[in-house]
């Protein structure tokens, strides 16, 4: 059993959020392009939304939950000013880790869409590679560069194109982001699909670089349904299963043959059903020769556990399945601000998950934060920055931070407040 205490753990969350401020391109518009990126604006239903060349989305409430009373949840826009600011404010995410004992984060983008797809629907594409590069500015130099030491920079594809999509990649190693998203489904997406060879050119730079691919649950813009009028309990509950398809793909794509050093997260997507599906893999490959596809001296179990990572909110029976899966395949996110968020009780979460099932030290801090530095190649800690990175010591630095369930109209009210003070 174990003898780490709670407050000794180091904890670095894979898959957190970004609601992206409205003054985003302020710094990295290109003069070109300057009144022509994305912009925010409030329609006539007075909702805040980003409005492109045409194109406009909003923010959606079940993205920035956090402090919200639950009967506030729902599908229905939001603005920036009914949120927590540590949903859009660097400066507040930060407290807001430290109060949820994180040490490290990687955000995923918001109204770009998990994927970056936002910006494949313009016509004008040089002016949708302006804007990519200007958004993975952003992201790498404003977001993650304020605190270095605390994020994870990920970045965006130029998802409609493979080679595009390959340069950034290797513009975007040199600013030593190692990080890019991906859809888990090209074809909802209108693209080739990862058994095409189209992006092989993507996968390759990513392999190069030691880029690692990020794939997020509902990146394709689709949910699982079973009949056009079920509950919206049923597409939220098997959201999850999604991740599934992505991992399928690139285990019967040959990706991982023709670029050995490839490596795939796959976010949101838990990790309790594995087991099962990778014992159902091992047994149709060895009996089910007839379908051509090799594997030549590793099973797809083994293959999984050398170029995937599993990712998990609160998954007890992924945690106790750990053996099976592979402990060294499994890391920990918070979902930061989205309604999977344990904030600000992440720390007594994960610990009640591993303690539960006998977790050995060793094993709590793999899953913690190990298997991330390893995945990410985050250069190990120095003595002082583990004593300074964990839950303990983070949430010394928060004792002032308000947790409390605050409504939407009170953070308008906060924030009305402190724009005119």
């Amino acid at each position: 059993m174990s003898e780490m205490h709670m407050d000794d753990m180091i904890m670095i969350s894979v898959d957190d959020h970004v609601i992206e401020p409205g003054d985003m391109f302020a710094n990295h518009a290109p003069a070109k392009y300057r009144d022509r990126l994305p912009h925010t604006a409030v329609n006539e239903a007075g909702a805040e939304e980003w409005v492109w060349e045409g194109a406009k989305t909003g923010n959606l409430g079940l993205n920035a939950v956090v402090t919200w009373p639950k009967e506030e949840w729902g599908f229905d826009p939001v603005s920036f000013e009914e949120m927590r600011p540590g949903c859009y404010d660097v400066h507040k995410r930060v407290e807001d880790m430290n109060v949820n004992g994180v040490a490290m984060s990687m955000c995923f983008p918001t109204y770009a869409r998990f994927s970056g797809a936002f910006f494949s629907g313009v016509d004008d594409k040089d002016l949708a590679k302006a804007a990519v590069e200007a958004y993975n500015n952003w992201h790498i130099d404003e977001w993650a560069g304020a605190y270095p030491d605390r994020f994870i920079p990920l970045a965006i594809p130029m998802a409609w194109d493979a080679e595009l999509s390959a340069a950034e990649v290797r513009r975007l190693a040199k600013k030593g982001c190692h990080a890019i998203c991906f859809t888990e489904q090209p074809v909802d997406l209108g693209m080739p699909s990862i058994h095409s060879g189209y992006w092989d050119p993507f996968f390759k730079a990513c392999a190069d670089e030691g880029t690692r691919i990020c794939i997020h649950v509902g990146s394709s813009g689709v949910l699982p349904i079973t009949s056009p009028d079920a509950p919206i309990d049923i597409p939220v509950t098997l959201a999850t299963m999604q991740t599934m398809k992505p991992m399928m793909d690139f285990l019967f794509s040959d990706a991982f043959l023709k670029f050995p050093d490839l490596r795939v997260a796959l976010s949101e997507g838990g990790a309790g059903w594995l087991p099962y599906v990778l014992d159902r893999l091992d047994r149709h490959v060895k009996n089910q020769l007839w379908t051509g596809h090799k594997f030549f001296d590793r099973t797809p179990s083994d293959t999984f556990r050398k170029h995937f990572l599993a990712c998990v909110v609160s998954d007890p029976a992924g945690v106790e399945m750990r053996h099976r899966i592979g402990v060294e395949s499994i890391a920990i996110e918070t979902d930061y601000p989205h309604s999977d968020s344990q904030w600000p009780n992440a720390p007594e979460v994960f610990w009640r998950d591993f303690k539960d099932v006998g977790t050995t030290d060793e094993e709590i801090g793999l899953m913690s934060h190990q298997n991330a530095m390893r995945f990410f190649n985050i250069p190990s800690f120095t003595d002082a920055q583990r004593k300074e990175m964990t839950v303990g010591a983070l949430r010394s630095r928060s004792a002032d931070v308000d947790t409390s369930t605050t409504t939407r109209a009170q953070y308008k009210e906060q924030f009305q407040a402190a724009a005119s003070a």
